[in-house]
């Protein structure tokens, strides 16, 4: 028998994939998934473990001379991806990382909301559905959960999620829907999914004494992450100590920056003199985000730095309540990949309900003023959305679907830095907060290593993040919580800015030109090549 062509090997392995997690298929705009819920019992992650393996050897074996060039490099970013997976099997985070039984339905049901790509009342069958589903992942949660193995980090914040979860159905899902008598039944399911979200945070809460596992990945994990999964080529120990370099070089340009703003100083101390200039609550804070976001774009609109494909936008609004106890920072959520939207959504990083008030300030602190310009270009323009509406037009399901931060979040170092060079942060408060920015993703790289090598405790990195990256300790201490949880992601956004930033510097050469029309047709190029390992979006560009 001959071997299957590779598209129709592509495509099986795609169904797959939105088989096993129906929740990913709606956050991709497949709408016939939307009324499933993933399975998570242990046979499901066991079936999942052994396709990884099924599909790596299957696509392994597909010979070079039978692919064209684009085919060849959407078979590496696959294999590149199932390497992923296969690395951490071992870690059973399904047995350590309690909000696995939560992630699912809690977005799930969201992005069904957020992005509208069907009728209202279909909406609300597909979400009672959903909802009702949360009944089945909290009984396999209370069945794989492994407090052996689950360290205390990962359980605290999966309680704050999990309590977060039960006032986001029960009261704020339902009032998604306009029809009362379709909203009544929303919230039935509701309530009773708020009941097993508060019974999975009874049930941690009671066993949290017994979480005694590490949250530590290893130095060899960690190294193999990043040249197998991200074609990186260093360890983790050559990239700490490049984190550590680029620290030291940036402290010194903020510096000089610093000494022209009132008061001077190091930047450090003129930071935590700007932190104190933020907006007085959470709404307010988030109308400064609109403002920035909007002078980016018109910006870009200007300077033609980029192309903006028609019909774009990007709204600003208040992050999800179900991730406000876990989310210290903002986010973005993109348009579906296979939807006609190119709407995105900018969520700014609103506290968790129930927030002391002096702890709002402290949170508020965290976005400062003087710093928000920097996040509005990071998340939006010419940041994350502007990228990810611009590779929603590739061709390649491939490259519509799979995600490395190492690229996504290397672009939206990148794009501050493109903005800083051409001229966008003129107030040096601005301009510092730009290299503020850069030097926090410094630090993280630092921190995220060290704490996954063994060699900085919790309290230590928390400690660190104050001292160098100019965080709150409230927000500090969520941001640690984060890089226990999700290891190599933290070190992602300067390292793949660097590596962005390298590429250019050879694209450009070999055209000769580096103006602003060349930097346009670069920024076009690389970023419509989706998400994909940095190696490979320059073998995309490279004709």
């Amino acid at each position: 028998m001959a071997p299957a062509p590779f598209s129709s090997l592509v495509r099986d392995y795609l169904d797959e994939r939105y088989e096993e997690s129906p929740s990913w298929a709606s956050t991709l705009g497949l709408t016939a998934y939307d009324e499933r819920s993933d399975d998570l019992s242990a046979e499901a992650f066991r079936r999942r473990e052994a396709a990884v393996l099924e599909w790596t050897r299957r696509l392994g074996t597909v010979p070079d001379d039978s692919l064209t060039d684009e085919d060849r490099i959407d078979r590496d970013v696959i294999l590149a991806s199932l390497r992923g997976r296969e690395l951490t099997q071992p870690l059973a985070d399904w047995k350590r990382q309690p909000n696995t039984y939560l992630n699912p339905s809690l977005g799930g049901v969201f992005t069904l909301f957020l992005h509208r790509l069907r009728p209202e009342a279909e909406l609300a069958d597909a979400a009672r559905a959903r909802l009702h589903g949360v009944t089945r992942h909290v009984a396999d949660g209370k069945a794989n959960v492994d407090f052996s193995l689950a360290p205390r980090v990962f359980v605290d914040r999966a309680i704050g999620q999990a309590r977060a979860a039960a006032r986001y159905a029960r009261e704020l899902v339902p009032q998604e829907v306009r029809d009362p008598a379709l909203r009544q039944k929303v919230a039935e399911a509701g309530a009773t999914a708020a009941g097993a979200y508060e019974d999975f945070a009874a049930f941690l809460e009671s066993n949290r004494s017994r979480a005694a596992g590490e949250y530590a990945i290893g130095e060899e994990l960690y190294t193999s992450l990043l040249r197998e999964k991200e074609l990186l080529p260093f360890d983790a120990r050559e990239l700490r100590e490049r984190g550590r370099e680029q620290y030291e070089l940036l402290s010194n340009e903020a510096n000089k920056i610093a000494r022209q703003i009132d008061g001077g100083g190091t930047w450090t101390e003129v930071c935590e003199r700007l932190n104190r200039v933020h907006a007085p609550t959470p709404e307010a804070m988030r109308a400064e985000y609109e403002e920035w976001t909007d002078r980016a774009r018109a910006f870009l609109v200007d300077s033609r730095l980029v192309t903006l494909p028609p019909g774009e936008r990007c709204t600003v609004e208040p992050s999800p309540h179900y991730q406000r106890p876990i989310q210290a920072v903002a986010s973005y959520n993109q348009p579906p990949a296979f939807s006609k939207s190119l709407h995105g959504h900018f969520f700014v990083p609103y506290p968790p309900d129930g927030t002391p008030p002096e702890e709002v300030q402290k949170r508020l602190e965290g976005n400062c003023s003087a710093g928000i310009p920097t996040t509005a270009v990071h998340e939006a323009y010419p940041g994350h959305h502007w990228h990810l509406v611009m590779a929603k037009q590739n061709h390649s399901d491939i490259r519509r679907t799979h995600f490395t931060s190492y690229f996504a979040e290397g672009w939206g170092l990148y794009a501050e830095r493109v903005m800083r060079e051409q001229g966008f942060f003129a107030d040096p408060r601005h301009l510092l907060f730009q290299y503020e920015a850069t030097l926090f993703r410094a630090a993280r790289i630092v921190v995220d290593t060290s704490l996954h090598m063994k060699e900085m405790t919790f309290d230590q990195a928390v400690d660190y993040m104050v001292k160098n990256g100019n965080l709150t300790p409230p927000n500090a201490k969520a941001e640690v919580g984060r890089y226990c949880s999700w290891p190599t992601q933290a070190s992602s956004y300067l390292t793949g800015m660097l590596e962005i930033i390298d590429i250019r510097t050879r694209w450009l050469a070999k055209r000769g030109s580096a103006d602003r029309d060349a930097l346009r047709a670069f920024h076009d190029a690389i970023t419509s090549t989706g998400s994909i390992p940095t190696s490979l979006a320059e073998r995309a560009i490279a004709n």
